[in-house]
């Protein structure tokens, strides 16, 4: 055996020192080789944060996940949020209270113009009440509905002057003229009676179609 390394060492002509010299290149190149393999494999993982997060929106990383749980969040919430409506043909004033920018004057205010037509036909009439703010209005329209089976109407061919005056919507001389045609005409049909004889002007029928019937 000795005899075989002996000629080993005389074919390669290595010195000890110059074997050692070997052993120590071949383990750098083995190091080298190494690394070339686990060296890339990292700079693809940073290359891949990096677009990451240049792809994701401006502030942190986490900003979009805390959106997307905080949106659903704020729906969930909403969707079991109930609003209860009030019906301003039935309520009382302390409900009218209740509501943002109503106060005990303009709670008795819509009570009383509801009093004087005879009942809501729509909550856009509340923009008729005196002293009530357009903001105020529009602040409060969505928690507000009108029951139009609640609004007493007026039989046009019965009605006495005193129960045609009250209603906003006519004018004395409208009144008047309205009693006078019913006593020399008789029975007043229908709204094209009282537009057609110029008794009240075409713009008015549609305020006031839900207060006027044409009995029998």
């Amino acid at each position: 055996m000795s005899l075989l390394w002996d000629q080993v060492r005389n074919w390669f002509g290595f010195t000890r020192r110059e074997r050692r010299a070997t052993f120590i290149l071949l383990v750098l190149i083995t190091v080298i080789i190494s690394l070339r393999y686990i060296i890339p494999d990292r700079s693809i993982a940073v290359e891949i944060a990096l677009a990451e997060v240049r792809q994701a929106p401006s502030g942190t990383e986490t900003a979009p996940d805390t959106r997307k749980e905080i949106v659903p969040a704020a729906r969930s919430r909403a969707g079991v949020q109930r609003i209860t409506l009030i019906d301003i043909n039935r309520c009382d004033s302390a409900s009218l209270e209740a509501l943002p920018g109503i106060g005990p004057v303009l709670s008795a205010r819509i009570i009383r113009y509801r009093n004087l037509l005879g009942g809501y036909a729509r909550v856009s009439q509340l923009r008729e009440v005196y002293g009530l703010p357009e903001e105020t209005f529009l602040m409060i329209e969505k928690r507000l509905f009108a029951d139009s089976l609640a609004v007493r109407r007026i039989d046009i061919n019965k009605a006495q002057y005193r129960d045609l005056i009250r209603l906003p919507y006519l004018e004395k001389s409208e009144v008047a003229g309205i009693l006078k045609f019913r006593e020399l005409e008789g029975r007043i049909a229908s709204m094209s009676d009282l537009t057609v004889n110029k008794l009240i002007p075409p713009e008015k029928v549609a305020r006031l179609s839900p207060y006027i019937e044409f009995g029998e």
